[in-house]
């Protein structure tokens, strides 16, 4: 099947392809898995593959590769937002900690979960699966490794 086939434009050949392809950023894919519920311990983390993303989408989305990995979700305590098996790109940029999904270290698990911040000396670990409780901690107890900023996965 060629590209035209697939809503591709005539002009796609593969002159333009191989201009294309010096514009890519491949994004090391990490063998761990973050739980989407109570916890995994994390493994050896040198990479087993690689995303690979255009770099002006990550230079429009504000990301620094050097700080990108990809890992895949575990676990269903995040569902619908994020499911078993899907893949998300974490961006590691240190930053201070703001709402959103993140990967996230407790002790010795490593999470995906909803942080919410509202109240004071308390970080809540939110799950988007209603089956599954809040986890509060104190800051300190909470190590944030980046926040989600993409996810890929099944249909």
């Amino acid at each position: 099947m060629g590209e035209s086939e697939l809503g591709a434009p005539e002009e796609f050949s593969p002159a333009v392809v191989a201009k294309l392809r010096g514009e890519w950023i491949d994004v090391p894919r990490l063998p761990l898995g973050a739980s989407a519920g109570p916890g995994l311990l994390p493994g050896e983390e040198l990479p087993i593959g690689a995303f690979r993303f255009s770099a002006r989408w990550l230079r429009e989305q504000g990301l620094d590769p050097a700080q990108l990995s990809a890992i895949r979700v575990e676990g269903d305590s995040m569902e619908a937002t994020l499911r078993d098996g899907d893949e998300i790109l974490v961006d590691r940029t240190p930053r201070g900690p703001r709402d959103g999904i993140h990967v996230v270290r407790s002790g010795d698990a490593l999470m995906v979960k909803r942080l919410d911040l509202a109240r004071s000396g308390v970080v809540a670990l939110v799950s988007d699966n209603p089956a599954y409780r809040t986890i509060e901690l104190e800051p300190s107890e909470v190590e944030v490794i980046g926040r989600v900023v993409w996810k890929s996965g099944r249909l």
